[in-house]
């Protein structure tokens, strides 16, 4: 190798290595303003009230979310209860058993469903459920969102699992485990990880979708932890509620709010991660 094209390949190397690293610096940089705007304009806006109180009568100030809290807790984890295990069992089934022809209809249906606008799924699960009940409900709500996250868990479940070494599997069954043994306790617990970063990306996505349930929850001032009553208040719904509406108070408690969503999703991701990694290190979660 002359010292020519040693010296154009540093060159390529050096360019390359500047590209990554400031089109890094600067996805870090977005988010990183996104959550100071919305921890600056939120964090004054909280109080004891805004966690336990229901919210005021229009034009009225004061009152809390805690209603929001609680349907957005339960209709995301209806969708985390429907959408993680069937998406984990097709990610399992095209990296494991399907064929080309079948793994490829599944995975262009994923796709395909990925690129849904999300008020198109609430239009459906609307005529899907909502008529069929006769009335809004949390558990419409979560079935939308669940159809959200399926997809995302799906393909990233699928990608992590082939990125476990062939090797792992030959060895297993070569010691006459059989196959569906093989996929439940080698497979799988060598791509947990990526299994549970798919999981809380799909529900972070799921947790601000706010267009779904406009016809599903359709939202209420109430407190209501039956998901099958009646119409459920969420944090997105309530967000944008405030968010349209002409009162300084309601722009208020949509800040709050906001980064209270925000601090919920970045809960659940750092008390993932946290469990993962003493189980990792032998430790009991």
């Amino acid at each position: 190798m002359n010292d020519v094209s040693y010296g154009r390949r540093k060159l390529t190397n050096a360019v390359s290595l500047t590209c990554c690293a400031g089109a890094a610096f600067l996805s870090v940089a977005v988010l990183l303003i996104i959550l100071g705007y919305i921890v600056a304009n939120g964090i004054s806006y909280i109080n004891f009230d805004f966690f336990t109180q229901l919210p005021q009568p229009l034009g009225e100030p004061g009152g809390g979310v805690s209603n929001s809290i609680i349907g957005s807790l339960m209709i995301v984890g209806i969708a985390a209860v429907v959408a993680i295990p069937l998406g984990v069992g097709a990610g399992v089934c095209v990296s494991e058993y399907a064929g080309p022809r079948f793994g490829g209809l599944i995975r262009f249906t994923a796709d395909v469903l990925t690129g849904v606008p999300s008020i198109v799924v609430g239009v459906f699960i609307y005529g899907l459920v909502v008529l069929k009940m006769g009335h809004f409900s949390g558990l419409a709500a979560g079935i939308a969102l669940a159809v959200i996250m399926l997809p995302i868990v799906a393909r990233s479940a699928e990608e992590m699992m082939r990125l476990v070494p062939q090797s792992h599997r030959e060895a297993s069954l070569a010691l006459g485990i059989p196959r569906w043994r093989t996929v439940v306790s080698v497979v799988i617990p060598a791509a947990q990880r990526g299994l549970v970063t798919a999981s809380l990306l799909a529900i972070a996505r799921a947790a601000g979708e706010s267009a779904p349930l406009i016809f599903t929850a359709l939202g209420n001032r109430f407190m209501t932890v039956d998901p099958t009553s009646g119409p459920v208040d969420a944090l997105p719904l309530r967000i944008w509620r405030y968010g349209i509406g002409p009162y300084d108070g309601w722009h208020q408690q949509a800040w709050a709010a906001s980064f209270v969503l925000v601090l919920m999703v970045f809960s659940v991701s750092i008390i993932a991660r946290v469990a993962l990694s003493r189980r990792g290190q032998g430790g009991r979660p």
